[in-house]
């Protein structure tokens, strides 16, 4: 019999957060996340961190769309009124919980090795177009700034 204690896993965060996020929200209450700020890829506005941590509220009600993916949680977010891309690898989830009565888990946090660090890079390069794609014809269809002056809201009834 092969000895299988050396096989090396995936982490299985990425299932267990999925899992939480499914369980609370099936049962009509609010997920939220603990999020560590200090591991790699983690994209939140700074200004909302608190000692190396912000907490999120990931429900579909308070989020535009939310995806979660198998490396990350992505969604956009209006914080202080300004929309925002927010990007969480589950690696730096430290707990999801409900927000109404505390049921969750906590979840260790997972750095990304150096190696996953630059996989990761590449297939970012490659994914994104370079400057040198942009033709100038698209330049020329951008919209041109407007010299009315000051914007402005109207409330319609």
């Amino acid at each position: 019999m092969a000895d299988l204690s050396s096989v090396k896993m995936s982490s299985n965060k990425s299932y267990l957060v999925r899992a939480y996020y499914d369980w609370i929200s099936d049962n009509d209450l609010t997920p939220y996340i603990v999020v560590d700020v200090n591991v790699y890829g983690v994209l939140v506005p700074m200004t909302y961190v608190a000692e190396g941590q912000i907490v999120l509220n990931i429900a579909a009600s308070a989020v535009g769309t939310i995806a979660l993916s198998n490396n990350a949680i992505e969604f956009s977010a209006r914080f202080g009124g300004k929309l925002e891309h927010i990007t969480v690898p589950y690696g730096a989830v430290a707990a999801i919980y409900a927000k109404e009565n505390g049921v969750g888990t906590s979840l260790p946090i997972e750095h990304p090795s150096d190696e996953e660090i630059v996989v990761e890079d590449d297939i970012e390069s490659k994914a994104k177009p370079s400057l040198s794609s942009v033709s100038s014809s698209d330049k020329a269809a951008k919209p041109k700034k407007s010299a009315k002056g000051k914007a402005s809201l109207k409330v319609i009834k």
